[in-house]
């Protein structure tokens, strides 16, 4: 396969008589004149010692590169930052981690640009990296290829299928008495077996999913369990086919258009996803240049039926999801079911719908239901809207039996104090916890709370009470949890204006959420009400807040393509 290069970016840095300097750079890294002659192609990894989420990155990224060579091209790896959630979970660690998934876009932004790389195939394995990665390919919108580092395997205790967000739970039994202290240590041992990312329908394995519904990875490549070898193969499979897509031009804003996002959308409802997925779609829709808010993801989340039984909701993992088929094989009957749209194009070269013509149903399989008898018609995720919420909320409500609640507000200014009040049994049943100023802005950084929810589901209140946040929670809480609530409080929205005993009402059903005060007090209170300061008046978190805008449209730091006067895969 040869390539002109005189189309290509990576001419500035290797072609003419003027580049002699920087060819000199590729010649003492032992590069020959052939491969400095052959496309660049960036071979992007999130891989680090933070946590086994991203252990096997590096390793994966560089079998990649054999596949860049097989097809023409000469490989060029870097990595970037993770933060990963589950150590950064219960404490100020947290704030730094949507921050990160920004921090992820730029760096391999700036890598790409910096270096004029033709291709782009990412690797990436705890939650803020994949729509970082896959942000940032959208972006530059270089030919791209979207991997998954895999799941983990799931522990195993007392002979029982355990996950993390077990251990997380016992921390909240072990305050009610519930756990004995050797208990929760013999179980954070075994929790986690090995390498990979976390085994329910958390935020990491929802954008895998997403990943292979909108297109940008290759078919059934994201739900292999990252210590399976199959995983090299993809890797390789990755580099060889992202020369293809270099080579016929096929560009990541070909592939993502309004219904792939739509599709992806309908995958993380159907799947009771992350309702951190309405955070990252929005995102990724504006480095497209698409119009994609909360509202647009509520309204298609509003008519899909949830037919995954995935953990946290339900029995399942992404090990049996791989086993029964990858998320082909819901999207086989989604599609059948006429909920996805067959005609976007993806990384194959192929449409979605002739992607899975290649799929046959596996009606022996456990994890998928058949759309025409889904677990239920609609509900995996729910949007919200209403007086307390303006701008918006989102609800994950798989596997929940309640979906309406009404009660009188707790209301808290930051986590650690809920969770504190939490830990020493000081909330009721019946009412509404309200944390406040976590959000984008006044977090800064926008917390999930997983915490707080799994020790109250560990006290067995996960559905007496509900929680309301302005900012997020984690893909593995369950409960009445509601998170993105907008206006956040840092901006005056109804949420800061809240007092201890106020009545809130909340319908998932009518998608309602309302703060029962008469306009009148809140007029007064609105009037009393003065802006916070946080702790966080320097640094990357001060320069998160400065720029980030409302969850509603993504937390987005800058305007996106709709401002681009130019696209960099056309320097």
């Amino acid at each position: 396969m040869s390539f002109d290069k005189s189309k290509l970016p990576s001419r500035h840095v290797s072609v003419g008589p003027e580049r002699a300097p920087h060819r000199s750079y590729y010649y003492a890294m032992g590069m020959t004149e052939e491969e400095i002659a052959r496309p660049f192609v960036a071979v992007a990894s999130a891989g680090n010692d933070s946590a086994p989420c991203n252990t096997t990155l590096d390793p994966q990224a560089n079998i990649c590169r054999e596949g860049v060579i097989e097809g023409g091209g000469t490989p060029r790896r870097f990595n970037t930052i993770t933060v990963t959630d589950g150590i950064a979970m219960g404490h100020q660690g947290m704030k730094s981690s949507l921050v990160s998934r920004e921090v992820i876009a730029d760096s391999v932004e700036l890598s790409v640009r910096g270096h004029c790389y033709d291709a782009l195939v990412g690797f990436a394995g705890c939650d803020k990296s994949l729509p970082g990665m896959m942000m940032s390919m959208l972006r530059l919108n270089v030919p791209s290829i979207f991997v998954y580092g895999g799941s983990i395997l799931p522990g195993t205790y007392k002979g029982e299928d355990v996950t993390v967000v077990d251990v997380f739970e016992a921390v909240g039994q072990h305050a009610a008495g519930n756990c004995p202290l050797q208990e929760l240590i013999a179980l954070e041992k075994v929790a986690c077996p090995g390498h990979g990312a976390c085994g329910g329908q958390f935020t990491a394995n929802t954008m895998a999913c997403v990943g292979e519904a909108i297109g940008l990875s290759l078919p059934n490549s994201n739900m292999s369990p990252a210590p399976y070898k199959s995983r090299e193969e993809i890797a390789r499979a990755a580099g060889r086919q992202v020369m293809k897509l270099l080579e016929i031009n096929l560009r990541p804003r070909d592939i993502c258009t309004k219904a792939a996002f739509e599709n992806a959308a309908r995958v993380v409802a159907a799947t009771g996803g992350s309702t951190n997925a309405a955070l990252h779609l929005p995102a990724m829709a504006s480095e497209a240049g698409i119009d994609f808010d909360l509202f647009d993801v509520a309204e298609i989340f509003k008519s899909t039926p949830y037919i995954a039984d995935l953990k946290p909701g339900g029995k399942y993992v992404a090990k049996d999801m791989h086993e029964a088929g990858g998320v082909y094989m819901g999207m086989k009957t989604l599609l059948d079911g006429g909920f996805l749209d067959p005609e976007p194009i993806t990384v194959t070269g192929k449409t979605l719908g002739e992607n899975i013509e290649e799929i046959t149903w596996n009606p022996d399989q456990k994890v998928f239901y058949n759309v025409k008898a889904p677990i239920t018609p609609t509900g995996g995720v729910v949007g919200l809207k209403g007086s307390l919420a303006p701008d918006g909320a989102i609800v994950k409500v798989a596997g929940m039996e309640r979906l309406q609640f009404s009660g009188p507000a707790r209301v808290f200014d930051c986590e650690e104090d809920a969770f504190e009040a939490v830990e020493n049994r000081g909330i009721a049943e019946g009412c509404v916890i309200i944390i406040r100023y976590e959000g984008p802005k006044g977090g800064p950084g926008m917390r999930e709370m997983l915490a707080t929810t799994a020790a109250l589901y560990g006290q067995g209140m996960g559905e007496k009470v509900a929680l309301i946040t302005d900012g997020r929670f984690s893909g593995a809480t369950r409960g009445f949890c509601i998170g993105h609530v907008g206006p956040e409080a840092s901006d005056g929205g109804p949420i800061a204006l809240v007092e201890d005993g106020d009545t809130i009402s909340i319908d998932a059903e009518a998608g309602t959420i309302d703060l029962e005060v008469d306009e009148s007090v809140l007029e007064s209170r609105r009037a009393a009400w003065t802006p916070r300061t946080n702790d966080y008046q320097s640094g990357a978190l001060w320069r998160y807040a400065q720029n980030v805008g409302p969850a509603s449209k993504g937390a987005l730091t800058h305007p996106g393509a709709k401002s681009e006067r130019h696209v960099f895969a056309d320097i």
